[in-house]
């Protein structure tokens, strides 16, 4: 008899945001706040990061407009709902937000692969996605350690393919294990790729 299973699965949760948030409203804040961050503008420069992004200057997104603290709440309930998914054994404490941040890719703008140190899940909810500009990359977390092994064909089942491509929709919230590598593909819109991005951390 032959048996074969999958084992170590890397888990992807997505949902709609929910909680009736704006979108309309929250990418007018999106582009208020990049606006008038001049600190992060200026960090964008020095660090030729196409478009803008908070990540580097800002940490009270849910202070400085409503709409962010009303994104937090739902984000908190996904996270909780993911944790438990996980089966993360949380000895009595919980996963806090750890930071926010507002990413405008424009025409022409990628982040390159990256993970996210430090923390425990994070994830991103999409404001605006233009076509063209709708897919995030994640990256088989087993990939450095293949050495020899030959690629895979491309009818290969997406759970044993080297790379995995997501195209979410505007309101929808993607969440994994902060240790897997991902990366955000040129945006070949004219028009901008807006979204929000976060880490929760063990505290």
């Amino acid at each position: 008899m032959t048996d074969i299973k999958s084992l170590f699965v890397t888990r992807l949760y997505r949902a709609a945001l929910g909680g009736d948030v704006d979108m309309n409203e929250l990418e007018a804040s999106c582009y208020a706040i990049a606006q008038d961050d001049e600190a992060g503008q200026a960090w964008c420069e020095e660090n030729n990061f196409p478009g803008y992004t908070s990540y580097a200057s800002l940490s009270d997104l849910g202070w400085r407009f409503p709409i962010f603290a009303d994104v937090i709440k739902q984000l908190d309930r996904h996270v909780a709902a993911f944790a438990e998914d996980l089966a993360f054994d949380l000895d009595g404490r919980t996963l806090k937000l750890e930071d926010i941040w507002i990413n405008i890719l424009p025409e022409g703008g990628i982040h390159t692969g990256h993970l996210h140190p430090h923390s425990v899940i994070s994830g991103t909810t999409y404001v605006a996605l233009p076509e063209g500009a709708n897919a995030i990359k994640f990256e088989d977390p087993r990939l450095p350690m293949m050495m020899a092994a030959p690629g895979r064909r491309k009818d290969a089942p997406e759970e044993l393919r080297t790379f995995s491509y997501v195209q979410p929709e505007p309101g929808e919230v993607l969440l994994w294990e902060s240790w897997l590598r991902h990366e955000v593909p040129m945006n070949m819109s004219e028009d901008d790729r807006i979204s929000v991005s976060f880490n929760y951390a063990w505290g």
